[in-house]
């Protein structure tokens, strides 16, 4: 069992890139993914099998992974899917290790993102777990829209407890709490895996905050000190959400959570002079 004297980081370069409308190369989507394969992150969120009418820039993920090189990383390989097609579509590739799927607490941001209901999001979840298993392939679940929304739609620390317990009650063992517009306080992140970690000891929970340049360090430091040891983010903080209402909104900055965690004395297991060449590719893609 990992201790809070080491963490999990997963670096997001699908999330930092599908926003992006000019179409990113094949190739340069496969260079900048391969250089992070060797800096030692847990997991890398590197693509998404969903509708190429939803999310042009990755209609090539599955030509991207065929690029990737992964003889000598130890990084295991998540996408995301939104619904039982795409879950099937992921499958066929051994190389991928976790599907990834959002599940949001906010009908309105369930229906905008994957054209379903939240009951409907919730059975559409049950059939790619099964699919999963059937593949040997684990669900990584985006509880997303889990610190509020910008809809007026119902949300509280109660009510996000309740999801919880649907969620853990049909097997899902990996639960990432999205901060999916930013809406987030170090007062409810701290509130929220103080309560929820240690209520269910056999669900892995995650924190995939989303943050402004001066907020990241409050964020990060209260999950962390509540016992969260999953945590996702993406270099420069590119990407993020455009639901947001604040421009300036994006990823936790992959670099402001190394340095984080170096001055904690918390192993991440990312070797820093493979980041340092990785952050200067990334220059070439953004």
């Amino acid at each position: 069992m990992i201790s809070q004297k080491e963490v999990k980081l997963i670096e997001c370069p699908r999330d930092a890139m599908q926003g992006i409308k000019e179409f990113i190369s094949t190739d340069l989507k496969a260079k900048y993914i391969n250089a992070i394969l060797q800096c030692g992150f847990d997991t890398v969120d590197f693509g998404s099998f969903v509708s190429p009418k939803a999310i042009p820039q990755m209609r090539d993920t599955a030509q991207v992974l065929n690029k990737l090189d992964l003889s000598t990383t130890k990084s295991k390989l998540l996408a995301i899917v939104a619904n039982a097609r795409g879950a099937t579509d992921a499958c066929a590739f051994e190389e991928i290790t976790y599907l990834g799927y959002p599940f949001s607490i906010s009908e309105i941001f369930q229906v905008r993102n994957t054209n379903k209901t939240i009951q409907q999001s919730f059975e559409e979840l049950q059939n790619i777990m099964e699919i999963a298993q059937k593949h040997n392939k684990q669900v990584v679940t985006y509880l997303s829209m889990g610190f509020g929304n910008p809809y007026g739609d119902p949300w509280n620390v109660e009510i996000v407890g309740q999801w919880v317990d649907k969620l853990s009650a049909i097997g899902v063992n990996i639960l990432s709490l999205s901060d999916t517009v930013g809406s987030s306080t170090p007062e409810v992140i701290q509130y929220l895996f103080s309560h929820l970690i240690p209520a269910y000891p056999r669900v892995e929970f995650g924190a995939h905050l989303h943050t402004t340049p001066n907020q990241w360090h409050e964020k990060i430091d209260a999950a962390f000190k509540s016992g969260c040891i999953r945590f996702d983010g993406a270099i420069k903080g590119y990407g993020g959400c455009p639901m947001a209402t604040d421009a300036l909104t994006g990823n936790m900055p992959t670099e402001k959570m190394l340095s984080y965690f170096t001055q904690q004395q918390v192993n991440t297991g990312v070797n820093s002079l493979r980041f340092e060449s990785t952050y200067n590719v990334a220059l070439q893609v953004f």
